[in-house]
């Protein structure tokens, strides 16, 4: 069994380390994402900017806590270690009590809220099966591609950039999935009421939280201990890492945040079809003709500016918040060779993740994360439809030289 007595006393023994990073990126990153703020504010409104400095401290988060679900999913599945699945379950948990009882009053500050809620059918369980084998070809999911682009990796900027391509094609199937059987969406807390909703939410992510320390201890006799960290203090804070739970309930306050701000929970991928549409047009394709950019949302979000797309500037403020805590930890050094097999797994991965999120209405983020806390059903069904495909995701990366159920 771990020794945990002495903790405490390893890390005030622990060597400190000295705080340095890379000026010169660092000093450039914070004029870029200052001066996007003030284009923000001056081309659309000060609501949106603030609606990017969430995206930007998101950025941090992330980056610092190098909080993905990829990793952690792969190390639950290969190593049956299951601390970082353990800490996104209580983000989504916390997420939820404070989700239900928002989106059940509606709008509680004079904004109507709406929940991340969708329908419980076969587009779900196919797209998140498609979206989970991706993320493990593509090496991140939605935000993790987006807090790992934005932090130098130049194999990331190639899922991103097909994560754009496989969403905008997305959004021209979309219409046909929806055809295929399917029930209406379903909210915990329409059926249960806002108490009982909240409830059934903390009761099943408890079970999966279970279930990971049950598979963990069967397989290395204790849960897993945390290392002292080798910084303390405002060190700590700009250098990183930053502790996996408390980064958690960090994400889950500013998604709760989020929903106050934009009438919404925190989405990512819908913004990757803005983008890929809207470069579409530039080349001369019509896809303002398409059945998926006449729906309200999608046509409003294509005609205006991309700035005035809440979920496009979240999405540019994770990037640069990203890249200034890259810069902050001093690994802001971006690796321009990759091997040609790896970059075929993140171009592969990133189609079929920006596809599959569009046919489950969402990624990670959009459809587990703020579907659950929203109490929607489809968000568990994306959760379990994810995880399978994860599993067969792993087993097909050494075909591209990655690491797969073997341990290192």
């Amino acid at each position: 069994m771990a020794d945990t007595s002495g903790a405490s006393a390893r890390a005030q023994a622990a060597p400190m380390l000295p705080f340095t990073f890379d000026r010169g990126p660092a000093a450039i990153c914070a004029v870029i994402f200052a001066a996007v703020a003030l284009v923000i504010a001056q081309a659309v409104s000060l609501h949106q900017m603030i609606v990017y400095l969430i995206g930007g401290v998101l950025g941090l988060a992330l980056y610092h806590a190098s909080f993905g679900f990829t990793g952690g999913w792969r190390r639950m599945v290969v190593e049956r270690r299951g601390r970082a699945m353990r800490a996104q379950l209580l983000m989504v948990g916390v997420a939820a009590i404070a989700f239900i009882p928002l989106l059940a009053f509606g709008s509680p500050f004079g904004g109507s809220l709406v929940g991340a809620l969708a329908p419980v059918g076969v587009s779900v369980l196919v797209g998140a099966l498609i979206f989970g084998f991706g993320m493990q070809l593509g090496g991140g999911c939605g935000s993790g591609t987006l807090f790992t682009a934005g932090g130098g990796s130049a194999r990331m900027l190639v899922t991103l950039a097909f994560f754009v391509v496989g969403a905008l094609l997305g959004t021209a199937h979309l219409p046909m999935w929806l055809t295929l059987p399917s029930l209406p969406p379903v909210g915990l807390g329409s059926v249960f009421g806002p108490v009982g909703g909240i409830v059934v939410t903390l009761v099943a992510l408890a079970g999966v939280a279970l279930l990971t320390v049950i598979v963990e201890r069967r397989a290395h006799g204790a849960l897993e201990q945390v290392s002292p960290p080798s910084r303390h203090g405002i060190a700590r804070f700009l250098h990183g890492p930053w502790p996996l739970v408390g980064t958690g309930l960090l994400l889950a306050l500013m998604n709760v945040l989020t929903l106050l701000v934009t009438g919404h929970p925190w989405s990512i991928t819908f913004g990757f079809g803005v983008w890929g549409a809207k470069i579409a047009q530039v080349f001369g394709v019509g896809v303002e003709n398409w059945a998926f950019w006449n729906w309200p949302g999608p046509a409003r979000a294509l005609h205006n500016s991309v700035l005035a797309d809440d979920t496009s500037v979240m999405n540019f403020g994770i990037l640069i918040g990203a890249a200034l805590a890259s810069a902050l930890a001093g690994k802001f050094a971006p690796r321009v060779r990759v091997p040609l097999a790896s970059l075929v797994a993140a171009a592969i991965g990133g189609v079929l993740m920006g596809y599959g999120a569009r046919l489950a209405f969402g990624c990670n983020i959009g459809a587990l994360f703020s579907g659950i806390a929203s109490g929607s059903l489809h968000g568990w069904l994306w959760f379990a439809a994810a995880f399978v495909g994860s599993a067969l995701g792993i087993a097909v990366r050494p075909v591209f030289g990655l690491d797969g159920f073997k341990k290192k």
